[in-house]
């Protein structure tokens, strides 16, 4: 098998989808705010990864805002049948490009009929729900109301399936005592493994586990290492780090962003790379270096 199918497939909520999914937040302007650059090629990296074989794209109407889903929906409507388009809400943008928190029944619902204008669809696949607890990470408070607003709309056929964003393991505990959870999305990669015993419990319970910035949170030391890692490889940095996500754990979905078809051939090449047990082991050892600095950017706010 080659291409994005040698990554297999995992079920997402009642879906299969590829493990080598794409994510749209990259295609809005700088700081995930406002038109893109090109626009042409953001539409062409769209077509493109579909073409590649992925079947699962990661967006949100408050990316923008409503940019993206605008552009999926250029490039895209109408959807392949087996297309998996997963999107957020809990969030919207200020004048200002701020993430603010947007938690309440109406807002709530507002969003979900906005991601189903802009994306041109009756029914929405999957619909996490983003914790703003902390813009800098997961941090506890309930879910419960605004999940029994998500679970409402479930009933009324709106969203199929709900999935949850930046939130900790008893936000999970408690949001399954309201809805079926598809998959959780909590920043996870080589060095950043606070989520290492919850992505191996969800996989037990066969709950996909979407990471996001695969390269978010390296220290020097650990991007030096890496990059000599993947010098020996004859792969990039973003490849192998993809590529040990991979090896992690079956219940890894990737969703890799770029608005550049290169890049985007590069993201998809990872799929396939094999890592040598010894390579493994050196990218293993890689998160006992030293530790990286928190995560203070748009882009805790941002997933």
């Amino acid at each position: 098998m080659s291409g994005i199918g040698s990554a297999g497939t995992y079920r997402l909520g009642d879906r299969d989808v590829t493990r080598m999914g794409y994510g749209a937040m990259q295609l809005a302007g700088p700081g995930v705010f406002g038109p893109p650059r090109d626009r042409a090629e953001a539409v062409a990296v769209l077509r493109e990864a579909v073409a590649h074989g992925v079947t699962h794209i990661d967006t949100s109407d408050f990316y923008g805002p409503h940019v993206t889903n605008e552009l999926i929906r250029e490039a895209l409507h109408p959807y392949p049948d087996d297309l998996v388009i997963v999107t957020k809400v809990g969030a919207v943008r200020g004048a200002d490009a701020s993430w603010n928190p947007a938690f309440s029944a109406r807002d709530l619902t507002a969003a979900v009929h906005d991601n189903l204008r802009h994306l041109g669809l009756d029914v929405l696949d999957v619909v996490n729900l983003r914790a703003m607890f902390s813009v800098h990470g997961p941090a506890e408070g309930s879910l419960a109301g605004p999940l029994d607003t998500l679970a409402d709309l479930q009933r009324r056929g709106l969203i199929r399936r709900i999935g949850l964003s930046n939130v900790t393991a008893a936000q999970i505990a408690e949001a399954r005592r309201v809805a079926d959870i598809a998959c959780v999305q909590n920043h996870y990669n080589l060095v950043h493994r606070a989520d290492d015993a919850l992505v191996d419990d969800l996989a037990a319970a066969g709950t996909a586990y979407v990471p996001f910035f695969p390269l978010g949170g390296f220290s020097p030391i650990q991007s030096q290492g890496l990059s000599a890692i993947a010098a020996g490889l004859g792969a990039t940095p973003m490849q192998v780090a993809l590529a040990w996500l991979l090896r992690r754990s079956p219940n890894l979905l990737l969703i890799p962003g770029t608005s550049a078809r290169g890049h985007l051939r590069e993201n998809l090449a990872a799929a396939a790379l094999d890592l040598p047990e010894a390579a493994m082991r050196a990218l293993d050892g890689l998160a006992g270096e030293a530790a990286p600095a928190q995560i203070r950017t748009e882009r805790a706010g941002g997933r």
